[in-house]
């Protein structure tokens, strides 16, 4: 055999040692290849605002490039202890979060900044101003002063109202309350007969007011709720009585409370904002992920006031037009 022949016949296995022998480069990874995660916890999806809520900052967060998840606690701090350790876990980034306790949450979101995992409170606040990154909230007191000042305008001066409040752990229930009562308890000629807990649930909130009309009957002028579905379950306990004289006033802006003021049927309710809350607190995890650390620590967003005069306005959870920007303090 010649040379030539030689070397031809060995030229398929050099090339065959030739690419044995270079390294192929390293596949993507999972975590390379996904998207950064975001959760978003929310106290409860029993009520179609605090559903808005969630929804509005999942699809947000999503719009702007992130794998979001909807968990609900269901009201319980249990549960919502359970989410945390779940979506630490799991490699979330940041939490959009809506609270169950304003003191109860607190070491669930200290859990979470230990971790090095931001939290950004959408609408509840938590009692403290060293463990979220940011609190996004309503002005539910200063809602509820202008409430009450519009509850004297309609009921007037002198007259009984029952007091229907939300969830007794939660900061809101008691700054809405404390804005109405910082109006109505001015006039003393104004009655309260009774104030009750419902925990902003529409089928106690039926129960509590059945059984304030069985107590106090006739005597009940106006109805205060401290939200929307407590509010839907007071109308349903009054339009079942016959009651359509009481005036009732609820908090939240539902879209279905909405209508009925538009109806005439209830009197008035406080427009909070919860899709400019949901964004804003979806934008600010964006921000975080990109290098921002500087955050206002509480983000008020104003309370706007609908009543058969201005509920032209409003509509499907906001302001017709665009919805009002917060403001950082």
């Amino acid at each position: 055999m010649n040379r030539l022949t030689c070397l031809l016949c060995l030229s398929p296995l050099l090339t065959l040692a030739t690419v044995g022998c270079t390294k192929p480069g390293p596949a993507p990874t999972a975590s390379a290849t996904a998207k950064p995660k975001v959760a978003v916890i929310i106290s409860t999806l029993n009520n179609p605002w605090f559903v808005v809520l969630g929804e509005t900052a999942k699809a947000r967060a999503e719009e702007l490039g992130y794998d979001a998840t909807i968990f609900n606690s269901e009201n319980d701090t249990a549960k919502e202890a359970s989410h945390f350790e779940n979506v630490l876990a799991g490699g979330s980034q940041v939490i959009l979060f809506n609270a169950t306790d304003s003191d109860g949450s607190i070491a669930n979101v200290r859990k979470a900044k230990a971790a090095g995992v931001p939290v950004f409170c959408i609408d509840r606040e938590i009692n403290a101003t060293d463990a979220a990154a940011a609190q996004i909230l309503s002005d539910n007191h200063g809602g509820c002063v202008a409430l009450g000042q519009y509850f004297i305008e309609t009921v007037g001066k002198q007259g009984n109202y029952v007091e229907i409040m939300g969830y007794l752990g939660d900061n809101n229930t008691h700054n809405r309350s404390k804005g109405f009562h910082e109006v109505v308890d001015n006039y003393p000629g104004l009655k309260m007969l009774s104030q009750q807990a419902a925990d902003f649930d529409r089928a106690k909130a039926l129960e509590v007011m059945e059984t304030l009309l069985q107590k106090h009957g006739t005597a009940i002028n106006a109805v205060f709720c401290g939200n929307d579905a407590m509010a839907m379950g007071a109308y349903q306990a009054l339009a079942a009585a016959g009651r359509d004289d009481v005036k009732l006033f609820g908090f939240d802006g539902a879209d279905e409370v909405v209508k009925l003021v538009a109806a005439r049927k209830i009197s008035a309710t406080g427009m909070q904002f919860p899709k400019t809350m949901a964004r804003q607190a979806a934008e600010y995890a964006d921000e975080w992920i990109k290098g921002k650390r500087d955050f206002p620590q509480k983000v008020p967003v104003a309370v706007e006031v609908v009543t058969p005069e201005t509920v032209d306005q409003y509509g499907d959870y906001g302001a017709k037009e665009e919805e009002r920007a917060p403001t950082a303090q």
